[in-house]
């Protein structure tokens, strides 16, 4: 019993170590964070991350930067910016777009935020009003274009990370509009012809929007400034060598945000754009989120050898397959390949049939939902094609549903307690876990049942119809994990080694859910471990699906855009 309450105690020893590190990177040299809540347009309540330098008061004002993150993200996607900004002393308002975090929903209302926040950002005795920047990655672009055209001369410059000017969310751009405009756009991004025109990236410079923006009619020179910083009309393109996403996670894109500030802003620290820390921020954050699993499985555990749940505990009754044949084989090609290959058509599907509404607020969610429920019934009906060995796995529901509360409860403490305590999240680059807002997790609740549908039908397929009996304790754990996420790994191998090769994703015409289903590797290996964890302790495969279903649906809700205004 002492050996197994370690990894309950490890859990949380992560968690500490973690979010000690990304506490001290993110407040290095006396930086402040404030948690705000504040009214933007038509009473809008918008959140943001306010970090303020030492030093700084009505007194001694600080230019400022007004940063924020893109679609599907939240204030906390920003850090590697924000970091850098407030140790070379400026102060920065990391936003929640309008329905992104916890600013009032809907989105793209309001100017997704962005007037609201650059006009609290002013408000500030200790910021140096003539020196205010705008910096925003993707539709955290737009939502700073909003505010750019809203406020003409409340701001002196301007950086546009993985975004763009013009149709279809902003004003067109010219040689005076917006200020001293900054475009970084990177080498392998993969939203270049919905924003830019270009079917490549690598052919920003020739981009007709781009070169008005300029006024030039011949390419755009990379790195080159056209314009003048005093007039407010200079300009000037980079394309750092990474991805769209990746921008969050690049030296060279943030660097390039650092340096256009250092030349258009007055009154910043002079340290170099290559020095950076923000990394070990983020390498704090995938450890806390890392303990965060270890302690989900030392609480399940735990809780099993308590008294009020010792009877769920048995050994699992049998496998499906005596051995890895032919059989196996095609079966689990099947599993792991169709929810891919119905990736794209359930999503488009779900934008017919579950449009935004009361109910279901949140337009992504909903897409995954009826992805998710439609391939739980497939997998369930494979399981009638490819019968093995019968497998009994059921178990005690009831007992089940209490044990994956109490464990994903106390998952959900230890995520409170952090952002209380150091003001981080679980995170690492874009997959990010934080607690629910009241209006979210109303939201969760009615997301739950088709998550929930979802994971009884595909974790059963998993436990009781791809099980091998020869499989070593390690065994079973890379299969299930194989099982869920091959598929995904050779989707995105197939779009991203297209990218590279030919400067634009094999499915051209689908960005955003490619982007996306980036997230869906890591969850689903930790889905995988979980309910391997739960099913070899208890040989019934519901108190993994029903923690699965709890921690997905929490993770999805409160990262998602609200679409439709709820309260």
């Amino acid at each position: 019993m002492k050996i197994r309450n370690r990894l309950f105690h490890a859990g949380w020893v992560i968690i500490l170590l973690g979010a000690l590190l990304a506490h001290f990177i993110q407040t290095s040299g006396g930086i402040t964070i404030r948690d705000l809540r504040f009214n933007g347009e038509n009473g809008q309540v918008l959140s943001g991350l306010l970090y303020v330098p030492p030093g700084v008061s009505a007194e001694n004002k600080a230019p400022a930067i007004l940063a924020v993150h893109g679609y599907f993200n939240s204030r906390e996607t920003q850090d590697g910016f924000a970091i850098e900004f407030a140790r070379r002393g400026y102060v920065v308002l990391a936003l929640d777009q309008g329905g992104h975090g916890y600013s009032d929903a809907p989105a793209f209302a309001n100017g997704f935020g962005g007037p609201g926040g650059l006009a609290y950002l002013r408000s500030l005795d200790f910021v140096d009003t003539d020196n205010i920047g705008l910096e925003g990655h993707s539709m955290g672009g737009w939502t700073v274009l909003a505010a750019a055209a809203a406020m003409p001369d409340g701001y002196k410059a301007i950086v546009l990370e993985g975004s763009s000017t013009g149709a279809p969310f902003a004003k067109e751009g010219d040689t005076t509009w917006p200020r001293n405009l900054a475009v970084v756009f990177s080498k392998f991004d993969e939203f270049s012809g919905f924003m830019w025109g270009v079917e490549r990236a690598q052919d920003m410079p020739e981009s007709a929007k781009l070169q008005t923006a300029f006024g030039v009619t011949e390419p755009v020179v990379v790195g080159q400034v056209y314009g003048s910083i005093e007039d407010g009309t200079a300009r000037i393109l980079h394309q750092p060598n990474t991805t769209h996403p990746g921008d969050h996670f690049s030296t060279e894109a943030i660097g390039d945000a650092i340096a256009w500030f250092d030349q258009t802003l007055e009154g910043a620290q002079p340290i170099p754009p290559g020095d950076q820390i923000w990394l070990w921020k983020e390498i704090g954050t995938l450890i806390a989120l890392i303990g965060f699993v270890v302690l989900l499985a030392g609480a399940f555990d735990m809780l099993l050898r308590s008294q009020a749940f010792a009877h769920l505990r048995k050994e699992p009754a049998g496998t499906a397959y005596a051995k890895r044949s032919g059989k196996w084989w095609l079966h689990f090609a099947l599993a792991t390949l169709i929810p891919v290959l119905t990736y794209y058509p359930f999503f488009y599907w779900a934008t017919l049939v579950f449009p935004a509404s009361a109910i279901l607020p949140q337009s992504f969610t909903s897409q995954v939902a009826l992805w998710a429920v439609l391939n739980g019934l497939i997998i369930f009906a494979l399981g009638f094609v490819f019968k093995g060995d019968k497998v009994e796995g059921r178990g005690d529901i009831w007992g089940s549903v209490l044990i994956a509360l109490a464990t994903v409860g106390i998952g959900y403490i230890a995520v409170i307690a952090t952002d209380f305590l150091f003001k981080v999240d679980f995170r690492f680059w874009v997959v990010a876990l934080k607690p629910l807002d009241l209006v979210r997790t109303k939201i969760a609740l009615v997301y739950l049942v088709p998550f929930t549908v979802y994971f009884v039908l595909a974790l059963r397929g998993l436990h009781t119809g791809l099980s091998v009996r020869t499989d070593s304790r390690l065994a079973q754990y890379l299969s299930n994990v194989a099982v869920m996420i091959v598929g995904f790994i050779l989707f995105m191998g197939l779009q991203y080694l297209t990218l590279l090769f030919t400067g634009h994703l094999f499915s051209a015409n689908e960005p955003l859910n490619t982007v996306i289903g980036m997230q869906f590797v890591p969850l689903l290996a930790i889905v995988a471990f979980l309910s391997t964890f739960a099913w070899r302790r208890t040989g019934s495969y519901l108190p993994g699906a029903f923690i699965n279903a709890l921690f997905v649906t929490w993770y999805i809700v409160s990262s998602q855009a609200i679409q439709f205004a709820v309260s």
